[in-house]
């Protein structure tokens, strides 16, 4: 018999979403406040969530188990299959050599911390977002920043606000397409109008992203490379999103940002470098590297240290291509529908418009994986490095115990994402939102921010608040275009809080445990970028010549 939801168990709207909110409350405070390892946390938070969900919401308790399970089995399918294998191709790099090369080669574009934090973070951390998504970009990124020697703290706090502007164009624009398919809206108003939104973040993470680094003087130092970024980023955001679609942005856009910023260095240097502690900068020219600061590497061994780093964004490239992805589920995928879930919860008005059968089904399509593509490149690149087998396997057993506790934390916080969104706890937050009347263009966006925060992604946050915020939209006389690709912009702030992408952040920088202090370094980034949102939001609704960006 199938179950409907309840978004006001106690018949009291602020107790019902404070009871909604505790097993957020549980988890961010066990990390944040209690500094408890990611993976207690997240199962206290999860034992958080089945207590209410089943003692308050009146969920079934064989519903909310069943819920978790799948939940977790989806933590560990895709998600920490990317982990493992983005960790297991790092320490290939690391253990032949061929990373320290790489490294010595980036201090030939230059040697400027806060240049290669923009060209590392920023612009190559947004071609896997917008190849592979689901984490594969923060995982890259702050495992390449930690071999350069940034500190495990920024290699991960900055890695997580890099990857904000490309994330709702993310993975070939999956979060475009679903938030399509659940609001009805046309696909092409929503690229067009979240293109509208983006590309002032788009400039302004860059400087953000060096502000948070090292401050407003050393950011003022290096401001025409951190406009060239931003700007070679954000115009074909905004002219391919407005004229193609929500397809190809941010592989376009990260590709002209790359060669855009590495030609301007070749031409334009700051005056002064900014350095690591630890780094050696010579006292009469500190703009110029000293000859003794890196061995010179011949462009052969160049070509060679890059190499897995290209077959990497190569093979990722090629697995997000929708023609690849069907391909590889015909020769292999399994899909059923969950026993004793599938549709036997509903989800009912004001979520929806009318009442809906929530799906329950399992796909483990193991060819089409993001991270069964990153095991092939790491296999390949294995190859090319001429790595026996034998040396192969163990560096992966070495890896895999490596990231044991990252993969439970994982599973875990999938498992409460699950529970949270099928209990209709997450409804009971949203229905918060749409409360605010007048200001719900601002509030809207930060729901986004809260389902991305809660799921982990833009895409599970579209898909949970998409049809709330057209229903909401059309009630207040807003335009539904405009709410739901506002959800989709808001959320990609959430981005960096959300636990999983902490959790990838931490393993990818050797830094398993210390989950809170990363969320601290970054709470309030994210927390005031989504604020900046929301008020583009609230002046797109009604502030001329704003409402001129409004798809009408």
């Amino acid at each position: 018999m199938a179950w409907h939801q309840v978004y006001d168990p106690v018949h009291t709207a602020w107790m019902s979403t404070l009871l909604a909110a505790l097993p957020i409350i549980v988890l961010l405070g066990g990390l944040a406040v209690f500094r408890l390892r990611a993976h207690v946390a997240a199962l206290l938070g999860l034992g958080t969530a089945l207590a209410v969900s089943v003692a308050v919401f009146t969920m079934p308790a064989g519903l909310a188990m069943r819920t978790a399970a799948m939940g977790a089995a989806y933590g560990l399918f895709p998600i920490g299959w990317i982990i493992l294998n983005v960790i297991f191709l790092y320490q290939l790099t690391v253990e032949t050599g061929s990373f320290k090369v790489m490294q010595d080669s980036l201090t030939g574009i230059t040697r400027d911390r806060r240049l290669q934090l923009l060209l590392i973070a920023y612009s190559f951390g947004a071609f896997f977002e917008g190849a592979a998504g689901f984490g594969t970009p923060v995982a890259v990124t702050a495992a390449i920043l930690i071999g350069l020697g940034f500190p495990p703290l920024q290699a991960s706090g900055l890695s997580l606000i890099a990857n904000t502007a490309p994330v709702a164009f993310g993975a070939l624009g999956t979060p475009i397409i679903a938030l399509a398919g659940v609001t009805g809206l046309d696909i092409r108003d929503l690229s067009a109008m979240v293109g509208r939104q983006l590309p002032f973040f788009s400039i302004l993470i860059p400087f953000w992203l060096v502000w948070a680094f090292c401050g407003f003087r050393k950011t003022r130092e290096v401001w025409p490379a951190l406009l060239v970024a931003g700007l070679f980023f954000a115009v074909p955001q905004f002219l391919v999103s407005n004229f193609h679609g929500p397809w190809l942005v941010d592989i376009l856009s990260s590709v002209l940002s790359i060669a855009a910023l590495i030609v301007f260095l070749r031409f334009w240097k700051p005056k002064g470098t900014h350095c690591l502690p630890g780094d050696e900068v010579p006292a009469n020219d500190p703009a110029t590297p000293p000859a003794s600061s890196a061995p010179v590497r011949s462009r052969k061994e160049i070509a060679r240290a890059w190499m897995p780093w290209l077959v990497l964004s190569l093979v990722v490239f090629l697995w997000g291509i929708p023609q690849v992805k069907t391909l590889l589920d015909g020769l292999f995928a399994l899909r059923f529908p969950v026993p004793g879930l599938d549709r036997l919860i509903l989800r009912v008005p004001p979520i929806v418009a009318k009442e809906t059968a929530e799906a329950a089904v399992y796909t483990f399509n193991a060819l089409s994986f993001t991270g069964t593509g990153i095991l092939v490149a790491a296999l390949i690149s294995a190859a090319l490095m001429r790595v026996s087998v034998r040396r192969a396997v163990a560096v992966y057993g070495r890896t895999l115990n490596r990231v044991r506790f990252s993969l439970l934390t994982v599973a875990a916080m999938l498992s409460l994402g699950y529970v949270t969104r099928y209990s209709g706890l997450d409804a009971t937050l949203g229905l918060a939102f749409a409360r605010t009347g007048f200001l719900y263009p601002f509030f809207g966006t930060l729901l986004g921010w809260l389902g991305v925060a809660l799921t982990g992604s833009d895409t599970s946050s579209n898909v949970l608040f998409g049809s709330l915020q057209r229903i909401t939209a059309e009630q207040l006389g807003l335009s539904p275009v405009l709410m739901a690709a506002a959800n989709s912009s808001g959320g990609v702030m959430g981005k960096m809080v959300d636990a999983q992408s902490i959790v990838v952040a931490s393993t990818a920088t050797q830094w398993y445990g210390h989950e809170g202090e990363i969320l601290r370094y970054v709470f309030f980034h994210s927390l005031a970028l989504a604020a900046l949102m929301g008020l583009l939001i609230l002046l797109q609704a009604y502030v001329f010549p704003f409402t001129k960006l409004v798809v009408r």
